[in-house]
């Protein structure tokens, strides 16, 4: 799914601005019809040297919602305060309704979009909650899914637009950095057409050193079934252990797509790549890519054909680092990195030039959170807290650190004040006294300031006697 357009920017004061349109391109013909593959029982195993660090097999009772630790629900016709229709001029309204994203039972997860009587749409888009996915220094990252597209060709699938994507987290709150913190379309298909695209989109738009709108893309036929009558499993492996750094797109193991860091320059490349993704899954209805390749919706268009999916896992291998996934079993005395949250709201991340390296969570402003499950003080209180802070923010900007127990409308057991530090990557460890906390709670570190501007970045936290 190509997103909205933008410069590198990560402040909130352009969280608002409009994004420009843009498609994906290319040309296509085929057709299938074929009833609905079975689908595994569950992900397969991690391969030797591979390390699984998300999955969801989407195993639940027929009927309900997708897991919101996994995943949350991106819903209307933008993101709050983006473009309209998705910045990509497709016609659907998205809901969290089970009527357009539910489990069926039986391991597989069912995005199917709708048209009421009036002729308008409703469909189903996901994300992941979390959006440090990345490969650790010399290793690599795979994300993949098995999936069957919407099982329709010809005039009646005309405007169907599924996808399994991911974007640059700090994306997420922002809507105006497009394409400059990257995209990494690992499945669209359009048009019901027996084609799978992947897409690299970076730099500037429009043109600039990827191509833009269109990316740095390619596609290929599906191997053996047709992509709609069969599933098929979509890669992404980004590796980091060669020169040039690469990112490979595969159908059924067979690589069709690679991009390198040598074909762009490298603050291009370091703009799109340095820092985690979220993944998505959504099918969306009209828009400029169906349109670029024969139309979009009309009268012969058909609701109801759901993209069923399997699985989606990530696993990485090798390198230096690990992208951490959530523990729920936390110790309050020992740094807890920004970026292992359990879930989050307006929270970004980003490679930190603090100490011990690795990644901080930034963009955080007035209303933000950051939820980490599990975090055991012992028998013996905890008093004090002490946050790993920078700041960048204008003079008269200043934002409080608070921290809450187990429910975000619960009342601050401790805060600090945070005004400009000496810069976003300029960092102190400010301490606050709290509360006398005992036991396992569900922490929240929220961000309140009476600016709508970004105020403060955190690297970690704990806690002391």
């Amino acid at each position: 799914m190509n997103e909205t357009s933008g410069t590198p920017a990560r402040r909130r004061s352009l969280r608002r601005a409009l994004l420009a349109v843009l498609g994906t391109m290319g040309l296509a013909v085929a057709a299938a019809t074929a009833v609905t593959l079975p689908a595994n029982a569950s992900a397969p195993t991690p391969p030797s040297g591979w390390t699984q660090v998300f999955l969801d097999d989407f195993n639940g009772a027929a009927g309900s919602g997708v897991s919101t630790g996994n995943w949350q629900y991106d819903t209307g016709t933008s993101y709050p305060g983006g473009p309209a229709n998705w910045g990509t001029g497709e016609v659907e309204t998205m809901t969290s309704s089970t009527n357009n994203v539910s489990l069926d039972g039986n391991g597989n997860l069912r995005i199917t979009p709708l048209r009421d009587s009036a002729g308008n749409w409703t469909s189903g888009r996901i994300e992941t909650t979390r959006t440090d996915f990345q490969p650790p220094s010399g290793g690599k990252l795979r994300v993949e899914a098995r999936l069957q597209m919407p099982n329709v060709t010809g005039t009646a699938a005309e405007g169907y637009w599924p996808a399994f994507w991911m974007l640059g987290a700090p994306y997420r709150g922002n809507y105006q950095n497009w394409p400059g913190v990257g995209e990494l379309d690992i499945m669209e298909n359009v048009q019901g057409l027996n084609k799978v695209w992947a897409t690299m989109h970076c730099g500037t738009n429009p043109g600039g050193p990827c191509n833009e709108t269109t990316g740095i893309g390619n596609n290929t036929a599906c191997p053996g079934t047709t992509c709609q009558s069969g599933f098929h499993t979509y890669t992404m492996e980004w590796d980091r252990s060669v020169s040039p750094e690469a990112i490979r797109f595969y159908v059924d193991g067979v690589n069709y797509h690679t991009v390198t860091s040598s074909q762009v320059d490298a603050t291009t490349w370091a703009n799109a790549t340095s820092h985690g993704f979220f993944v998505i899954l959504n099918v969306a209805m009209g828009g400029a890519f169906p349109d670029a390749l024969g139309g979009g919706l009309d009268s012969g268009t058909e609701s109801g054909h759901p993209m069923v999916v399997d699985y989606v896992q990530v696993l990485q291998s090798g390198g230096s680092g690990t992208t951490t996934p959530p523990s729920g079993n936390r110790d309050a005395y020992s740094a807890i990195q920004g970026e292992s949250y359990d879930s989050q709201s307006g929270v970004s991340t980003e490679t930190t030039t603090d100490t011990g390296g690795g990644q901080d969570i930034g963009s955080l402003a007035n209303g933000d959170w950051a939820l980490y499950k599990g975090v055991n003080f012992g028998s013996t209180a905890a008093k004090q807290f002490y946050g790993r802070v920078a700041s960048g923010a204008a003079s008269g900007v200043s934002g409080l650190v608070e921290v809450r127990l187990d429910s975000r409308s619960n009342s601050p057991i401790g805060s600090f004040a945070v005004a400009n530090t000496g810069g976003w990557q300029s960092w102190r460890t400010v301490p606050a006294n709290i509360s006398s906390v005992t036991g396992t709670h569900d922490v929240y570190l929220t961000f309140t300031s009476g600016q709508a501007n970004d105020f403060v970045n955190v690297n970690w936290f704990d806690f002391g006697h």
